[in-house]
């Protein structure tokens, strides 16, 4: 029996009081608050289990197989871990006597990425005419941040906008812990690893730096956190165009200045408006997406980045947002993502890489809108 066919087994066993809960095709996230209190995540709602583990050492063991099936500890002197089980599940397990509750796993459940955009614009988390304009932004090269809170679906729709990668293109994806699942056929993927005894610790930015002398075409970063956004960011202004990473933020501005934050918590003294400029330059399109009451997930704004102004703030346009049109007798928000009417800059770049038969009928997102056909201005989001 080969390794992760033997920790398939055991787990199977350890996580058997929730086996149901990651059994259900529909539920997408088992939160286990200690062995008693156990919560999922069904169609984007929140509910509450009625299953316990048997006792607290139970739930210990299970966190502890975890462990050792990625080569990583958890316990008194490592008080939280980042894992994934056999079938790609990813997985967060913090103990005691930081977790006063005792062990809490959350498991996010794997999903094949069998979808692309188009089944996005099926569950209506973006429009058809918002999909083309992605997936031609991608075939341009554009580096593209995708913001959103926890949640949000920034994963989701990192794969989707993956999908429009061509195959012949050499992509390295780099991740805490494996996650995305690319079907392009020249694909690598570099996870970090914790280190620990006989482990050599490995950071993202060390893989980065390793991505960097393996003749990508792309680079992929699962999410930046920490300062290998600075990497990233110089990367991006240094000729490795076409990059796709997922930041939390809150707005397409707000994500800016998350990366330009992240990269100022390098070992590299930067001030802060070196560190503002380089990102402006770097970015240049923000596909923020969130989560609404209803459980709903929706893209709210794809924007452009211009730089900064005089004032050395960020300037951005919004060439998509969202139209809120209230919500439906059953309680669903309505309402669309919607083209603002504002041209991308890099209109040109379509048709000099000879992509206008890309285009189709929806030449008219490269062209400026007459401005009575403009949307009105975007009320608040529903919540």
């Amino acid at each position: 029996m080969e390794r992760k066919d033997l920790y398939q087994e055991t787990l199977k066993f350890f996580l058997g009081p929730v086996e149901s809960l990651l059994n259900d095709p529909d539920v997408s996230e088992v939160m286990i608050n200690g062995h008693e209190t156990i919560f999922f995540e069904k169609a984007g709602r929140i509910e509450k289990a009625d299953l316990r583990f048997p006792n607290p050492a139970f739930l210990t063991a299970a966190a502890t197989n975890i462990a050792e099936y990625v080569n990583r500890e958890v316990g008194p002197q490592d008080h939280s871990m980042d894992a994934r089980l056999p079938d790609g599940s990813r997985v967060h397990v913090i103990v005691p006597p930081a977790s006063r509750q005792g062990v809490c796993i959350t498991i996010r459940k794997f999903r094949k990425a069998s979808f692309d955009l188009s089944a996005l614009v099926q569950w209506n988390t973006l429009t058809e005419e918002a999909s083309d304009f992605l997936r031609l932004a991608v075939l341009c090269h554009k580096n593209t941040i995708i913001s959103g809170g926890t949640g949000s679906g920034k994963t989701s729709l990192l794969n989707a906008l993956s999908a429009c990668m061509p195959d012949h293109e050499r992509i390295i994806v780099i991740e805490d812990s494996s996650e995305l699942q690319l079907s392009q056929p020249h694909t690598l993927y570099l996870e970090a690893q914790p280190g620990g005894e006989g482990f050599e610790k490995v950071t993202i930015r060390d893989l980065f730096v390793d991505s960097l002398r393996m003749r990508p075409d792309r680079i992929v970063v699962g999410e930046v956190r920490r300062g290998e956004a600075l990497d990233l960011i110089q990367s991006m202004i240094s000729g490795h165009d076409g990059a796709l990473t997922t930041v939390h933020a809150t707005t397409p501005r707000d994500a800016a200045i998350r990366l330009e934050t992240l990269s100022m918590m390098s070992d590299i003294s930067l001030p802060v408006h070196v560190a503002r400029m380089q990102v402006a330059s770097a970015i240049q399109l923000v596909v923020q997406i969130a989560r609404f009451s209803d459980g709903s997930r929706h893209v709210t704004a794809i924007a452009e980045c211009e730089g900064v102004d005089a004032q050395n703030n960020y300037l951005f346009r919004d060439l998509f947002r969202f139209q809120g049109e209230g919500r439906s007798a059953e309680g669903k928000i309505l309402g669309e993502l919607r083209w603002t009417g504002q041209c991308p800059t890099f209109s040109q770049q379509i048709f000099d890489m000879g992509l206008d038969a890309e285009i189709g009928s929806r030449l008219y997102l490269f062209q400026p809108a007459e401005p009575s056909s403009l949307p009105p201005a975007s009320p608040d989001l529903p919540t």
